[in-house]
C-alpha cells in the first residue's frame, strides 16, 4: 500500500456534461484495475456525487468493498450523504467529516483525483 489518497467526487469517471452509462463503465474499470494491480492507494476519500457509489445498488460496491478488505481507507462525507437524503444508504467505508478526508490528503505524498 503506497501513501496515495484518491478523490471521487463523481458517481463516474469523466465530464459531468459526458454519458453517464460511459461513466459508470469507466469508474467500475478503475477500481476493477485497481483491485488487478499490487499497489493500492492509502485512502479513497468521496465527496459530492461520489457518495453515492458507496450506497446501495452502486454498480462498484462489491470493488469497493473487496478495496476496504484489502486494507484501503473509504472516508465519506457525511455533509454531503445528509444532503442527499443518503446516509442510511451507506454501505462501505467510513462515514467521516471533511477533517477526516483533510487529514488524508494531508498525510498523502500524492492526491489523485479521478
Amino acid at each position: 500500500m503506497n501513501h496515495t489518497v484518491i478523490l471521487v467526487t463523481r458517481e463516474g469517471m469523466g465530464s459531468a456534461a459526458g454519458l453517464p452509462a460511459l461513466q459508470i463503465k469507466l469508474v467500475e474499470k478503475y477500481f476493477s484495475l485497481m483491485l488487478a494491480g499490487d499497489d493500492l492507494p492509502n485512502a479513497i476519500c468521496f465527496y459530492t456525487d461520489g457518495v453515492k457509489l458507496t450506497t446501495e445498488n452502486s454498480p462498484v460496491l462489491e470493488q469497493l468493498k473487496t478495496l476496504e478488505q484489502k486494507g484501503v481507507r473509504l472516508v465519506i462525507c457525511s455533509t454531503c450523504l445528509e444532503a442527499m437524503q443518503l446516509t442510511d444508504k451507506v454501505r462501505v467505508g467510513i462515514v467521516g467529516g471533511m477533517p477526516d478526508i483533510l487529514e488524508a490528503q494531508l498525510k498523502a505524498e500524492k492526491v489523485i483525483s479521478i
